[in-house]
């Protein structure tokens, strides 16, 4: 299908172009969103005409995306999720969610400008574009992490393999410490028995048995 393209369409083309799409991608998103118009004279007649005023609005538009992008680009914002030892999400982390932490601390996206190839499903700190405006990108990074301060250490540069290892490193110390402690208390007992003058169990000489 030919259509006359009214904004910006990555891969497709500029406004005023004439561009040969697919039936369904034409009818099922570009005319109903208004990006485009089918290409006949009565269309072109009237893109003609409005050309100056649609170029006017693109253009005003545009300027309020870059004023956004240039806040919200490079963005960080945590999402909390429930997720296995090894870092996999029970569910996943959508365009919804990312839409939605951005709003919450203050910044005005729609889940449609969301762009991901598929739905993140694992924690760690994932790259996130937006599309503000059909020139006008920005990037943000959600860090899905199961707390607040999970969330912190991933900021910090550290994975969930690296987090697991670390704790797995402490518990294991933590272990050793116990023993040593229980090591230390009874050399103590002992040394305690010797300078009481107490003989310990193994220093205490076998008593003589009488086989009258």
């Amino acid at each position: 299908m030919e259509i006359i393209l009214l904004e910006r369409v990555a891969k497709l083309g500029q406004m005023g172009e004439v561009v040969n799409v697919k039936e369904g991608y034409a009818r099922n998103f570009l005319l109903p969103q208004g990006k485009a118009l089918r290409a006949n004279d009565a269309n072109m007649a009237r893109f003609e005409a409005e050309k100056a005023q649609m170029e006017a609005r693109n253009l005003e538009s545009k300027k309020e995306a870059e004023s956004l992008a240039a806040k919200l680009d490079g963005e960080k914002f945590i999402v909390i999720r429930s997720a296995s030892d090894a870092g996999a999400l029970y569910g996943s982390v959508t365009t919804r969610d990312a839409a939605d932490a951005a709003t919450e601390n203050g910044f005005s996206v729609d889940k449609k400008q969301v762009v991901l190839t598929g739905p993140i499903k694992e924690l760690g700190l994932h790259e996130v574009t937006i599309n503000l405006h059909p020139e006008v990108q920005a990037t943000i990074t959600l860090n899905v992490a199961r707390s607040q301060e999970e969330a912190e250490l991933q900021a910090s540069g550290k994975s969930i393999q690296e987090l697991a290892a670390e704790e797995e490193a402490a518990a294991e110390f933590e272990i050793q410490e116990l023993f040593d402690d229980i090591g230390s208390a009874a050399s103590d007992d002992e040394e305690l028995a010797e300078a009481a003058g107490v003989e310990t169990p193994e220093e205490a000489p076998a008593e003589d048995s009488d086989e009258d």
